[in-house]
């Protein structure tokens, strides 16, 4: 473990830089133990990406965090806060789906093994599997193939080059009620106006009545969007 990370208490994990020819990244092994918060998982893995600092790095980790984003039958709430987490740090999930699961035992099945990476890594990933060869243990191996630049294979809905957002259910009832109000307003000339979808639908289909009065409705929304 490199000296500017042992300050962080790096217990269950394993950070190695891999150099092969030309290709260069930082790889970790990690383990997110139950009784522990998963928070504390995320200042391992915040530590990891600051000493990469930038550059491609994977992250292999038996989460024990279940969220059917990556393809489990169950979302828990460390499957949510990893969620969270990975999408605030612009981290992806290169799991794809299968008919497989990437764990097993005499309780059941689950996919809690995750293979994490960047964006400066994730278009060198392909191939990605869960092996049917025996592992000698409740856990599958992941197979995946890393080369040296190019695209990606990946059918996978969960990479997303941009930011994504998690907004929770509530929250789009809120929008859609204040991006009402506004379109209310704004078609009642700026005078408050209370009411809902269908309220507005009527509102509108009694007082749009030329391509004019729409061109100028929509000019007008789009300036306070």
């Amino acid at each position: 473990m490199p000296y500017s990370l042992q300050k962080y208490q790096m217990k269950d994990t394993v950070f190695l830089e891999i150099i092969h020819e030309n290709l260069k990244f930082f790889a970790a092994s990690m383990y997110f133990d139950l009784k522990n918060q998963i928070e504390n998982n995320f200042t391992k893995m915040d530590a990891l990406l600051q000493f990469a600092n930038g550059g491609r790095i994977l992250i292999a980790a038996d989460s024990n965090a279940r969220l059917t984003t990556w393809h489990d039958v169950i979302t828990n709430s460390q499957g949510r806060k990893l969620e969270e987490y990975l999408v605030c740090k612009h981290l992806h999930i290169i799991n794809e789906e299968s008919e497989r699961s990437t764990f097993h035992n005499s309780r059941g099945t689950s996919n809690i093994d995750l293979n994490i990476t960047n964006n400066n890594l994730i278009a060198a990933v392909s191939e990605w599997e869960i092996s049917a060869e025996e592992s000698l243990s409740d856990h599958n191996y992941l197979k995946y193939k890393i080369v040296k630049g190019g695209a990606n294979s990946h059918n996978n809905d969960n990479i997303c080059q941009g930011i994504r957002y998690i907004i929770k259910q509530n929250k789009y009832h809120e929008f859609d009620r204040k991006l009402v109000q506004k379109a209310l307003k704004i078609a009642n000339n700026n005078k408050t106006f209370e009411g809902g979808v269908e309220e507005l639908d009527k509102f509108l289909s009694t007082t749009i009545t030329t391509e004019n009065d729409l061109e100028l409705f929509v000019d007008t929304f789009a300036k306070v969007l």
